[in-house]
């Protein structure tokens, strides 16, 4: 396998696909991590499966981790494995990346699998690697997802890692010469999942201007224009952040029991992902709103005014009793560099005026604030809410609170990071569940 050097943690796998008598339809499924709430997703998911070679036997949907079940589900997933190997219902494609374009409820987005160098990732706190958490990693979240990937000799991936690309240099070229590529696959994605095409990049010269174009994002001198001297990031989570947490706690594990020598080239270094430009027209950023329960609005308003007037230089709150007021309002308040945060209670519409934000978004001074306020204040229950008409229904009864946020501009998601570090839960959605990767491509870890 030929060895593409770089400076950016770009690794060029050998990818493992279904054989061409296997249907993709019954082999791709979603995400582990979605439809955690709905069993009968993944019963009919099986039910379609049937007895064909299927992704589904080879991952452990997240609603059966923990359960009395599991470790017998694991080792049936390393047994298929082994044995879809063996009996070659995965077939070795070669060296290469896959060009993917995937199509689903009217949209549009681009990818690109290739592996990244996990000495190149951490997830800790105030991480300033290349290759950087978006949102913060639940460590306690890792060991039941490690037990799934320890005795694994295969990886899938789900993650999708963005690049800052709005030039559109590493991605859209491939997507322009397509007619060129081999196409390894063309077919509709089952539950609703959309269509989906694959081209292989194999091209030892197409490659290599690939991986010239990611390095190009990295350039000391262009990155220093946009973000002074803040140390260079070029990857950025976007899902699927906690698997790739689990991916470099296990390599981390394995690390420790190689030579020196053995490091550079062992499979599990490498994590497969898709990764995509945030730049693309086909990704949106959803917001996700909040709603408190249980409240005392009195006390919540008093004490958000408070708090947010002291962590940010200043803060005013206004209220109105009609909607069309309130926004009205917002409207002639609007100002560069001040965050405006909505909120709704029985029979109010207002909003807090934070003059002078320490934080890039304003999710970040209202999360800093409730934060603080869920463990000042008790018997209060918070969710995440998709739908500013959901937040308005809850929001308006009595003892609840609603807050509603912008959308998070997609050209402001480096920038948050890189100056602020992991963006606050639930900060954004990349699309509903259907949308999310679905998996197809292996790659050995062992």
């Amino acid at each position: 396998m030929r060895k593409y050097t770089n400076s950016v943690g770009v690794f060029v796998p050998e990818l493992l696909m279904p054989n061409d008598n296997v249907d993709l339809t019954k082999w791709a499924v979603v995400a582990c991590d979605q439809y955690t709430s709905q069993p009968e997703y993944w019963e009919e998911t099986d039910r379609i499966a049937g007895n064909a070679p299927s992704a589904l036997r080879l991952m452990l949907p997240e609603m059966y981790l923990e359960k009395p079940d599991e470790a017998d589900r694991i080792k049936a997933i390393n047994n298929c494995m082994d044995e879809y190997v063996r009996d070659g219902v995965l077939v070795n494609r070669g060296q290469g990346f896959v060009l993917i374009r995937r199509s689903v409820a009217g949209n549009v987005r681009h990818g690109l699998i290739m592996a990244l160098d996990l000495e190149c990732y951490d997830y800790r706190k105030g991480s300033d690697t290349l290759i950087r958490a978006t949102e913060g990693t639940i460590v306690e979240r890792i060991p039941p997802r490690l037990r799934i990937r320890e005795n694994a000799p295969l990886e899938m991936p789900h993650i999708i890692v963005l690049i800052d690309d709005p030039n559109r240099t590493v991605i859209e070229p491939l997507m322009a010469k397509s007619d060129e590529l081999k196409k390894l696959y063309d077919f509709e994605l089952m539950q609703d999942g959309g269509h989906i095409e694959g081209w292989f990049v194999d091209s030892e010269k197409t490659i290599e201007d690939t991986i010239k174009a990611v390095e190009k994002l990295a350039d000391p001198a262009d990155f220093a224009a946009k973000y002074g001297d803040k140390p260079v990031m070029v990857f950025a989570m976007g899902d699927g952040n906690h698997s790739f947490a689990t991916a470099k706690a296990s390599w981390e594990r394995i690390k420790a029991t190689l030579k020196p020598e053995e490091i550079e080239n062992h499979p599990a270094r490498y994590a497969l992902v898709e990764i995509e430009n945030v730049h693309d027209e086909g990704i949106i950023f959803e917001p996700i709103h909040r709603v408190l329960f249980n409240c005392d609005t009195d006390k919540v308003l008093s004490y958000l005014l408070e708090k947010l007037a002291c962590d940010n230089d200043g803060c005013e709150m206004r209220s109105y009793d009609t909607l069309e007021k309130c926004e009205m309002a917002m409207a002639e308040h609007a100002k560069d560099g001040a965050h405006l945060l909505p909120f709704c209670i029985e029979g109010k519409y207002g909003f807090f005026e934070v003059h002078n934000p320490t934080a890039q978004l304003e999710v970040g001074t209202l999360q800093n604030a409730l934060d603080a306020m869920l463990k000042e204040l008790s018997g209060i229950t918070i969710d995440y809410i998709h739908g500013a008409d959901v937040v308005y229904d809850l929001g308006m009864k009595p003892g609840n609170m609603g807050f509603l946020l912008p959308p998070m501009h997609k050209s402001a998601l480096f920038r948050t990071v890189v100056f602020d570090g992991a963006l606050p839960r639930k900060t954004f959605s990349m699309g509903e569940a259907n949308e999310k990767r679905y998996y197809l491509e292996c790659k050995c870890i062992k």
